[in-house]
């Protein structure tokens, strides 16, 4: 018994001594693989191309950090952002009193980061000679008024409702700006018949292949095979196609602000790449997508 335990004392002195001369190499600077870190970032439809784009190329910026992008709608990211689910929420409307008062709630206070510009494009397809709209003429459309295309200089023709989905934040700038003409006491509402559709995909791809259709898409979801209609606020006003000129200007009368919101200021890796989003090369790819560039004084953060 008594050699075991001498046998017991002399291995626990070796391990010791192992143990002792390992840790000053681990002191001395040894390289420690690098970490590897996560943003959870969900929302809006209209921005994912945009979104999973600045994650592409943020990944060859910042190797260590991974970026996941889905879409979902506004509301979606909105709510992942207030369940805590999400680092940044992508919207293409601003967070609504009820989403602020919900988020208060459970302790946050969400910051508002205007992360580039929109136009929502009125679109048909490219068969349909109609080549302009009023905003009023718009909107009696979509809320059931006008039904025939030959009521706004276009051929004897059913038109076709196309709209986005209710948790679409296209939708909401869509019902509050152009249906009721930015009027907060105006209660017009979609037609009845207006097919909801839910993704900006689905809005093109009915419009291409519908002579029938009418639908609204973010600017960068147009396409060669699709025909914007230039649009005036009134009888008595020029038409305008959305551009990147016509948006910076204020010409283009259906043009917005596209966000991103963190529950609360942001920190650390999330900070940083908020911070390279608002920068020059991000919103390179802002233009190439066909969205509006933002300056950086634009983008601040508030709550």
């Amino acid at each position: 018994m008594k050699r075991y335990l001498q046998k017991f004392l002399l291995f626990t002195l070796l391990a010791a001594l192992l143990i002792g001369c390992a840790r000053p190499q681990e002191n001395e600077g040894s390289p420690v693989p690098n970490q590897e870190y996560y943003i959870e970032n969900k929302g809006s439809d209209t921005i994912v191309n945009l979104a999973l784009a600045w994650a592409e190329r943020y990944q060859t910026v910042r190797p260590e950090v991974s970026i996941s992008v889905t879409g979902g709608g506004s509301g979606t990211g909105i709510a992942a952002l207030i369940n805590g689910t999400v680092d940044i929420a992508n919207a293409s409307r601003q967070i609504s009193p009820e989403e602020l008062a919900a988020a208060s709630q459970g302790g946050q206070e969400p910051v508002e980061f205007v992360i580039a510009r929109d136009a929502i494009a009125v679109v048909i397809n490219p068969s349909n000679p109609v080549d302009q709209l009023t905003l009023q003429q718009i909107s009696d459309i979509y809320s059931g008024k006008i039904n025939n295309w030959s009521e706004v200089g276009g051929e004897d023709r059913p038109i076709v409702r196309l709209s986005r989905e209710t948790n679409s934040g296209t939708h909401v700038y869509f019902l509050e700006e152009v249906l009721r003409l930015g009027d907060e006491n105006n209660d017009t509402l979609f037609s009845r018949d207006t097919l909801l559709l839910p993704s900006s995909e689905g809005i093109g791809s009915e419009v291409r292949d519908n002579p029938n259709a009418l639908g609204y898409d973010g600017l960068g979801y147009v396409t060669e095979d699709m025909k914007m209609v230039a649009v005036a606020r009134d009888e008595n006003s020029p038409y305008y196609l959305p551009s990147i000129e016509t948006v910076n200007s204020g010409d283009y009368p259906v043009a917005r602000d596209l966000y991103m919101y963190t529950a609360t200021t942001p920190d650390g890796v999330v900070e940083e790449y908020l911070n390279w989003i608002l920068a020059s090369e991000a919103q390179q790819i802002v233009a190439e997508l066909g969205f509006v560039p933002v300056s950086a004084s634009d983008a601040s953060g508030s709550n």
